[in-house]
């Protein structure tokens, strides 16, 4: 395959010799550090949540794979997913990490004016990056940006981390600054730094803000975000107008800084506004991104799913917030799909990120966050609040039925089932019978014939079983800890507690860690009084507390599940001998 770009074709042979001198391990370890096992390496699957390393990488073959989720490729396509690349720009990445100049193909005259154009231009955003810095620095008016900078409690590692500076007040201070000839000049216009008027004159678009650079994938400025120090002064936040380096539609902020920081999370925070952004990274919590002055896009989805399997929305409580949260609601329910999620944390009235974390802590926050709403809870949530009768009536039910069974349509996957399963609860009829009502193909639209009645589940109030399943009701994601191999074992258990521990194991991982299906089953006729057990008990909202007892539970698991495997094994070896 020949890369295209609007610089010109890049051979194929190139691309070829590239990826023969490119260190694939050192380009994965750059981003996700490896741990030496035998000839490959070994890592936490950067692509998928996981527990257990099934990420590896070949040196040999230079080549990726994940045994858990299947992602595989050489350094061009690891750059692509991870880094969130164009197959170019990867090229280039890795060019430039090796010594190496990208060939192309001969351009007309046309193309490589239109090229260096496009060069040009990140030259000027970077100059312009430089003069806000030392503003921020040596500017005598800045001395308020800093008192603002430092009571919002950043340091000055912060402030580099993100390339924080300082627009000065007056309206010509790019020009005089920069000493920009016609040609920046018209760059500055192009780049939307300056506002060109309409008898030619230009002025400053941002003046007497505090500046956050945005950065694209490859950590190139390509945009800016100004925010205000006076109230008096408005917009609170200014964004850089499109350009031909900037889309806002394709760029997040603080996404560049947050794969920087080499951290794996399992999650991303977005966000409302750059400072909430700095701020949560001033606290170590490294894994937040900010829209530009938009409301969430499938692009941003799209990137943000390459990066994680969950995605966190942080709003404001307000009607506004509710409003973003639910265009976002919209944009995430129809790609729901293998094991990504999606919830959202709404913030206390006139409360944002920056002051929360201030107040609860780092360890209250996350744990805000761990707490907070899942994509189907809001989605019936905000349903319900649309009603114009109670939900307990005939035509409240009617309403909601008709409310949801565009979203239930629109989910993909297993999602239909499942949000037809928690409607039916709503509207108190049968799954089977609401799918019918609904025109929707769910696996229960046939009434089935009955069965022969299950004898009813009743488990020891003692048991640890018991206590692990309202464990894992609280961490649904811990389910995966259970290897086939290890559900085989239980299911030949002579324990019966183990063999229905199995059973529940397996419609959490058939219904990709969904703890709304565990409890639809739990709560079908035979398994119901296991549903009322399970509730009634109470564990601590401490996250240590909760992994120490899950480990230790399944610890004991583990442990009388081999002493059961010896007893057997010693069973068949006396009877083998008595033969």
């Amino acid at each position: 395959m020949v890369g295209k770009s609007p610089k010109g074709s890049i051979p194929r042979s190139f691309i070829e010799d590239l990826l023969a001198r490119a260190d694939i391990v050192q380009v994965i370890n750059q981003r996700v550090p490896l741990k030496k096992a035998g000839s490959t390496y070994k890592a936490c699957c950067p692509f998928h949540d996981e527990k257990t390393p099934s990420f590896n990488v070949n040196p040999q073959k230079q080549f990726y794979h994940c045994f858990g989720c299947g992602a595989s490729g050489d350094a061009i396509k690891f750059l692509t997913e991870y880094d969130g690349l164009t197959f170019v720009e990867a090229v280039e990445t890795l060019a430039a990490m090796n010594g190496m100049e990208v060939p192309r193909e001969k351009l007309t005259p046309k193309e490589a004016k239109q090229q260096q154009a496009t060069r040009d231009l990140y030259d000027v955003m970077h100059a312009v990056t430089k003069f806000y810095r030392q503003q921020l620095k040596n500017h005598p008016a800045s001395e308020e940006a800093k008192h603002y900078l430092k009571q919002r409690g950043l340091t000055s590692e912060i402030a580099k981390t993100f390339v924080i500076g300082f627009a000065p007040p007056g309206w010509d201070s790019l020009v005089s600054g920069l000493k920009a000839d016609a040609t920046l000049k018209q760059q500055l216009v192009e780049t939307g730094m300056l506002v060109q008027k309409d008898d030619g004159k230009t002025y400053d678009r941002f003046r007497h803000r505090i500046m956050f650079p945005i950065r694209d994938g490859r950590g190139r400025v390509v945009a800016f975000g100004g925010r205000v120090l006076t109230p008096e002064d408005q917009p609170k936040y200014l964004n850089s107008p499109e350009t031909p380096i900037f889309h806002k539609t394709y760029t997040l902020y603080g996404l560049y800084e947050m794969r920087q920081s080499r951290e794996n999370p399992d999650h991303i925070l977005v966000v409302e506004g750059y400072m909430d952004v700095v701020a949560l990274a001033q606290f170590g919590i490294r894994n937040a991104v900010a829209t530009l002055g938009t409301a969430i896009t499938a692009e941003h989805l799209d990137i943000l799913f390459r990066q994680v399997n969950e995605v966190v929305f942080c709003f404001d409580g307000d009607e506004a917030g509710k409003k973003a949260a639910w265009k976002a609601l919209e944009l995430a329910l129809p790609n729901m799909v293998g094991t990504r999620s999606v919830r959202f944390l709404f913030l206390d009235q006139g409360e944002d990120p920056d002051s929360t974390v201030r107040k609860e802590g780092v360890d209250g926050f996350k744990a805000r966050v761990k707490q907070s709403m899942t994509l189907s809870d809001f989605l019936f949530k905000g349903l319900i609040g649309r009603l114009g009768l109670p939900l307990s009536s005939a035509e409240g039910q009617q309403q909601l039925i008709a409310l949801a069974k565009p979203y239930i349509v629109s989910a993909p996957d297993a999602m239909p089932d499942l949000l037809t399963k928690i409607l039916s609860d709503y509207v108190e009829m049968p799954v089977w019978r609401l799918g019918q009502v609904m025109g929707i193909r769910v696996s229960s639209t046939a009434k089935k014939a009955p069965k022969q009645p299950e004898k009813p589940v009743n488990l020891k109030a003692t048991s640890v079983v018991l206590k692990l399943i309202r464990l894992l009701l609280a961490r649904p994601s811990w389910g995966g800890v259970f290897s086939e191999a290890l559900i085989a074992d239980l299911k030949r258990s002579d324990n019966a507690e183990y063999r229905f521990l199995a059973q529940l194991v397996q419609v959490l991982q058939a219904n990709n860690y969904v703890p709304e299906a565990v409890t639809a089953w739990l709560g079908e006729a035979p398994r119901e009084r296991v549903l009322k057990q399970v509730h009634g008990i109470e564990i601590q909202n401490d996250d240590t507390f909760i992994e120490n007892e899950f480990k230790a539970i399944v610890l004991r698991i583990g442990t009388e599940l081999q002493k059961e495997r010896d007893r057997k094994a010693l069973t068949e070896k006396l009877m083998g001998k008595n033969d």
